[in-house]
This record gives structure tokens, C-alpha cells and sequence, in this order.
């Protein structure tokens, strides 16, 4: 590939003729892929796994940090939840061409908005060949082309995966082209892609904050992105102890590499001596670092794992076995706290008490605010969109998790019977 422009420049071609397509093929063909894809990703996966195999050994060999390892990773789980996610994108409703908010105007005309795709997605990510599969599941039940450009670590399996999906494509007679893996792993590539407005509708960009902040710089095309997951958990004085082990254990230590993990805890002041030392026991299993303000410190000063907070520890997604606590006064300074700090991307509170559970879900200016449940639910997956092709903490056209519904647009329909303007 001598010409990397040259090269993005058919991809792009390929990718808008394909849209076409995909805009007007039926529910049930673009569900028959989705199936086909499923199965064959059942029946290679040892294929997977060795495409998989060698990408870890090269990214071992380079010296890829231990989160980027686990991102990287294709587990016999994984593979099982790639296809059941595909399974679970053919089984949703499909939105393409659903007609609402019809209503009759004085003139006698009907007005209501049809949605429709966007057109070509292009994907830009990082150490997940999971995004392959889940990307091209959701952009081929809702009608669009996809352009796939995976990190250089997981090249191998990605192109693994694409055959694949270009195999049920080919088995349900759409076109193959809908789903096109870049092959160059030249990073020229994104620049081209992400300037392409002539053929790519929408990018979304999937990785970390140096990448995305590269987009958000040089980016033509419009994203639908998050910059990085600084997420909170706030343990209120009237949460159930119990409870509050659990969510924040998990939060933090369930996976550490991920957007949706824990950054900062917070914890009221009046259960903070009851409640740091017994979830810190838990923290000291998995050697987590932990960074404390003044007052949780001094509560924390015999855990082996402490140091002191400084400024910037509020506004760090670790990815890592570290977490920053703070001891706040209650629910306005935690509230307060979290809109300063957050990445607007997931929020927890802890508590039995109503009344402070919807003042959370009110005030905290985050894509998912939750009561009562781990960081790690802000998933497409979890939350039965069978699948995400990213998250989103923007305000315009999707936010949080980005399904289906994200992946279309709306336009205003018509229907009249011969009427003419006045």
C-alpha cells in the first residue's frame, strides 16, 4: 500500500456504495447475516484463539502495558458473548423505516419523522477485536456501512474476524463491502479516514485519551466519542453497608482497564470510619493503590497501599489498580464533587434513602447515573442493546451507550392528498 490516500479513498468509495444497499435491504436479510456470522464465529473459534495467540505474543514482545493485555485478550468468553451479542442485535426490534410522531396540520397534510441510517460509520479502536464484531453486528442491523480501523496489536485477529462477518454478508446476499477492516496498520490511515467527508457520515472513535484527543484536533468528519471514563461511586450515610462493599469493591476490581471502572470514591463523613476499613481489607487482596485525601487517610493510615491525594488525582482515569477516596461532607459536597470532576460519563450513589436516590439521578450531569449498582453496568450488553459501538458523553444525537438508535437519524416525512400552500 504505497498510496495510503489512494487506498482510503476506495475503501470510502466501496463503504458508500455498499450504504446503499444496506439502507434498503430487509429486516430479515440483515438478521439472516447477523445469525450466519454468529454461528461461524462458534464454529472457528479456535481459529480465534490462535489469530489471538499470536497478537498477544507480538504485543508482549513490544512491551504493551498490562490493561492494554487484558483488553487485548479473547477469551473463550468473549468469543461466546460476541456471537450472543450478534444474536441478540437480530432478536431487537429493528428501527430502520418506523414512522412516529405523525400528526395532521391545519393544511390536511400529516408531517412525522422516519429513521433512517446514517450512512457510512467509520470505527477507529484500539486493543479490542471484540469492537469488530460488535461494531459490525450493530451498523448491519440498522442499516449502515462500516469502515473498521483496529489497533496494529490486534491486526491478526481482526482480520480474523472480519472474513468472517464478510462470510454471513456474502450468506445473506448483502455486500461484502458493507464491513471493511483496514488492512494498513499506517496510522496515516486514521488521518485519511477521518477527513473522508465525501464517504464516511459519522466516526467513532474507541480507545484511549491520546487518541481521541488526536481526533477531536484533526477530525472533518463528526464523532459520536468520549474523551476518557473518570467515574465515581458516592457512599452515602444512609447506604446499606453491605452493599456499599460490594459495589465498590466491584467497581473498582472487576476490571481495571476499562472506561466504566471506578476512579474516585467518595464516602460521607459520617460512615467513612465504619466504612473505609472494611472495604479497604477487600482493596488490599488485589494490591490497589489507594490515594486519600487528609481525612480518609488518616481513617487508612495502617493500609500498605496508601499515599496521599494530590490535585490532579481527581481528574485521572487510572486504568490501573489505583483509586483516589474522598471524605465529603454528604450529598451536596459529593454532588458537587462529581459535576467538577467527572468525565460525564458513569456516576453511583449508595443509599437507602429515596428521596437522595433521585436527587443524584437529577443533578449528576453524566451519560449513566445509577443507584445502588456498579460503574461496570454502563454497557451496551448490559444494557440490552445486544451490543455498543461505543459510549458517548456528548450531548448531541447519542449518549451513553450507543446502540441501534444511535446509529440513525431522523427525517421528516410527508403525507399529503394533493394539498397546495396558501
Amino acid at each position: 500500500m504505497q498510496d495510503i490516500a489512494l487506498y482510503m479513498n476506495q475503501i470510502g468509495q466501496r463503504a458508500r456504495a455498499a450504504s446503499r444497499a444496506m439502507a434498503r435491504a430487509d429486516t430479515a436479510v440483515k438478521n439472516q447475516a447477523l445469525l450466519l456470522i454468529a454461528a461461524a464465529i462458534r464454529r472457528d473459534a479456535e481459529v480465534l484463539r490462535a489469530a489471538n495467540a499470536r497478537d498477544l505474543d507480538a504485543a508482549r514482545a513490544n512491551g504493551l502495558a498490562e490493561a492494554m493485555l487484558d483488553r487485548l485478550t479473547l477469551s473463550d468468553k468473549a468469543i461466546a458473548t460476541m456471537a450472543e451479542g450478534l444474536e441478540q442485535i437480530a432478536a431487537l426490534p429493528d428501527p430502520i423505516g418506523e414512522i412516529g410522531n405523525m400528526k395532521y396540520r391545519p393544511s390536511g397534510i400529516q408531517v412525522g419523522q422516519m429513521r433512517v441510517p446514517l450512512g457510512v460509520i467509520g470505527i477507529i479502536y484500539e486493543a479490542r477485536p471484540n469492537v469488530t464484531v460488535d461494531a459490525a453486528g450493530l451498523c448491519i442491523k440498522s442499516g449502515n456501512a462500516t469502515i473498521l480501523r483496529g489497533g496494529s496489536e490486534a491486526i491478526r485477529c481482526n482480520q480474523a474476524l472480519a472474513a468472517l462477518v464478510q462470510q454471513g454478508l456474502a450468506g445473506a446476499g448483502l455486500p461484502t463491502q458493507a464491513v471493511q477492516v483496514v488492512e494498513t496498520t499506517d496510522r496515516a490511515a486514521v488521518g485519511e479516514l477521518i477527513t473522508m467527508q465525501d464517504y464516511v457520515d459519522v466516526i467513532v472513535p474507541r480507545g484511549g485519551k491520546g487518541l481521541i484527543a488526536r481526533l477531536i484536533a484533526d477530525a472533518t468528519v463528526p464523532m459520536i466519542k468520549h474523551l476518557d471514563g473518570i467515574c465515581h461511586v458516592y457512599i452515602d450515610q444512609r447506604a446499606d453497608t453491605r452493599r456499599a462493599l460490594d459495589v465498590a469493591f466491584n467497581a473498582k476490581c472487576h476490571r481495571y482497564g476499562t472506561c466504566n471502572t471506578m476512579e474516585t470514591l467518595l464516602v460521607s463523613r459520617e460512615v467513612a470510619a465504619a466504612v473505609l476499613p472494611p472495604l479497604a481489607e477487600l482493596y488490599r487482596a488485589k494490591e490497589v493503590e489507594l490515594r486519600c485525601d487528609p481525612e480518609s487517610h488518616e481513617i487508612l493510615a495502617d493500609y500498605p497501599y496508601l499515599k496521599p491525594a494530590q490535585a490532579d488525582d481527581w481528574d485521572t482515569e487510572y486504568l490501573a489498580p489505583i483509586l483516589a477516596i474522598k471524605v465529603v461532607a454528604g450529598i451536596d459536597e459529593a454532588i458537587e464533587h462529581i459535576n467538577t470532576h467527572s468525565s460525564q460519563h458513569t456516576d453511583a450513589i449508595i443509599t437507602e434513602d429515596y428521596t437522595r436516590a433521585m436527587r443524584f439521578l437529577r443533578e449528576v450531569d453524566s451519560a449513566s447515573v445509577m443507584v445502588n449498582a456498579s460503574t461496570r453496568f454502563a454497557d451496551g450488553f448490559e444494557y440490552g442493546l445486544g451490543a455498543e459501538i461505543g459510549i458517548s458523553n456528548d450531548k448531541l444525537h447519542a449518549r451513553g451507550p450507543v446502540g441501534l438508535e444511535g446509529l440513525t437519524s431522523l427525517k421528516y416525512v410527508v403525507l399529503g392528498q394533493g394539498q397546495v400552500r396558501q
